[in-house]
């Protein structure tokens, strides 16, 4: 794709891009990507995507934002006890080391795979 400008991303009609598409904070107040709907205490709801954001960028593919009708989300399904209780296993399982079994107290990077401790034991002893 060539290098966009910011006029190059106005296209509310979709005739470039085939959905609608708006610059950079230029979308009407109608339209919210997720994360705003999030913020609303809504979700998309299985509607489909209704617009999109470009931010062009140099030397680089442009940012891209979908966006859906407010009007159209639905509310946030709420966390019920067993959802919590999943959240909670789920979480502590991020945190127990593979190699030595003990909680690391932190989620354990998955660039090391394991815990600090377990990743460097040699800087640990000279400790």
């Amino acid at each position: 794709m060539s290098r966009l400008t910011l006029a190059d991303c106005f296209d509310p009609d979709g005739e470039r891009f085939g959905i609608p598409t708006y610059p950079w904070r230029y979308a009407p107040d109608e339209l919210a990507t997720r994360r705003q709907l999030r913020i609303r205490g809504l979700r998309p709801g299985g509607q489909d995507i209704a617009a999109q954001i470009l931010r062009p960028r140099r030397r680089r593919e442009p940012l891209t934002a979908y966006l859906y009708r407010v009007d159209l989300a639905r509310p946030v399904r709420p966390m019920t006890p067993a959802r919590w209780a999943a959240l909670a296993k789920a979480n502590a399982a991020r945190r127990r080391c593979p190699e030595c079994g003990q909680d690391a107290g932190y989620v354990i990077p998955p660039t090391l795979g394991t815990c600090v401790t377990c990743a460097f034991p040699e800087e640990q002893r000279a400790a």
